[in-house]
């Protein structure tokens, strides 16, 4: 009896270690394919800063691993986004910095980074990113901001979009950073201004490469760049402002129906090389500001003009020449309905150097050296040749 007592007490002690040890076989899968679907379903880190100071705070810094793929962020701070994600979207009062670093979003149904409001938003790029958008015609950027925007940083920014690339419907402002904007229309656009200081751009435009278009405002609707690299492929313009084009430092080459367009055209400096099929720069009475003028007081400029009904450089008021070398390829080197200054500078056209002005008329079809226009040239600094002002097509 005892023997059969044993037995039994032994019976029951293996019944229950078989079932503690299922259920532990059982609680470690549970968790390992927990872990698992966790790991395939978490695709982005968000750090937050929502202190509204530095970013390297780190007494009110958290990370969140989060499964969803639309972050909204409604309050100002710094936000650390990697991963994957559909959407990103800003509403708020306050500024708000966004430190993208290994980001890829895409968006088939509106901006992949929509700012609906914001005092003032900040996009650092770090490492390699991307960003895609299918937009709608209201929301028409990959990247479309109703706030001032920035874009800052040492790493690289993919844009793809089936209307603009990078918008901001007020200033846009771009300090450094390498980006490669694919767009069906415009690649950069801000409305009061776009100013770049530096970076690296590869810009394929369907529209204008850069632009600038407030038309409303004669202080504002103008691009102002003093530096970095572009190379600038636009079915329309390369550069384009409605009051202001400004250049005075950076390495540019732009193929396009017109390179740079605005009602005033200044080149202080820099390396630019133009290919156009229309005019290559082209000063026309965008805005009321003041009348149309090209003038260029330094820099390398290297223009190659298409055949046809095309002028290198072509304004619908004045020309001032003060300095730089200017290195035309074309048929029409100059059109111009006011002034043309030659003060300084080299000019050479079609391998010739020239101290020479001339007034191309009605596309081609007359060359100024007849009376009317008084015309200074290097020769005579009191502006003593007559030169008729030449006829202007309209556009």
């Amino acid at each position: 009896m005892e023997e059969n007592k044993n037995k039994n007490v032994k019976k029951i002690i293996i019944g229950v270690s078989i079932a503690v040890a299922t259920i532990v076989v059982v609680v470690c899968f549970a968790i390992a394919y927990n872990n698992i679907n966790l790991s395939n379903n978490q695709t982005n880190t968000i750090t937050t800063d929502s202190s509204n100071s530095s970013k390297n705070s780190s007494s009110s810094s958290k990370t969140t691993t989060s499964n969803s793929k639309n972050l909204n962020i409604t309050s100002g701070g710094s936000y650390d986004l990697s991963g994957e994600y559909e959407s990103v979207t800003v509403n708020t009062s306050e500024d708000v910095i966004l430190n993208l670093n290994g980001v890829e979003i895409t968006n088939s149904n509106g901006p992949a980074i929509n700012i609906e409001k914001a005092k003032k938003v900040t996009i650092a790029v770090s490492g390699t990113n991307k960003i895609t958008a299918t937009t709608s015609e209201d929301l028409d950027g990959a990247i479309y901001s109703k706030a001032d925007l920035v874009l800052e940083g040492t790493g690289s920014l993919e844009v793809k979009s089936n209307y603009d690339g990078i918008v901001s419907k007020d200033t846009l402002a771009i300090k450094n950073g390498t980006y490669t904007i694919n767009s069906d229309d415009d690649g950069i656009r801000g409305k009061d201004s776009v100013e770049i200081s530096d970076g690296t751009f590869t810009i394929n435009a369907g529209g204008d490469g850069i632009k600038a278009s407030n038309d409303e405002d004669l202080e504002l609707g103008y691009v102002s760049i003093t530096g970095g690299t572009y190379n600038i492929t636009a079915k329309s313009d390369g550069i384009q402002g409605i009051t202001k084009a400004t250049i005075s430092g950076g390495s540019f080459n732009i193929k396009s129906a017109e390179g740079i367009e605005a009602t005033l055209i200044k080149i202080d400096d820099g390396t630019i090389n133009i290919e156009a099929s229309d005019d290559g720069i082209n000063a026309s009475k965008k805005s009321n500001i003041d009348t149309p003028t090209v003038e260029i007081n330094g820099g390398n400029i290297t223009i190659k003009m298409g055949q046809g009904d095309t002028d290198a450089i072509d304004s619908n008021g004045n020309i001032y020449i003060n300095g730089g070398t200017i290195n035309i390829t074309g048929n029409s080197p100059f059109d111009y309905e006011g002034t043309a200054e030659k003060n300084g500078g080299t000019i050479i056209v079609n391998g010739s150097e020239t101290n020479t002005i001339t007034n191309q008329m009605m596309g081609g079809g007359m060359q100024g050296e007849m009376p009317g226009q008084m015309k200074q040239n290097g020769n005579m600094p009191n502006g003593g040749e007559m030169q008729m002002n030449g006829g202007r097509r309209g556009r």
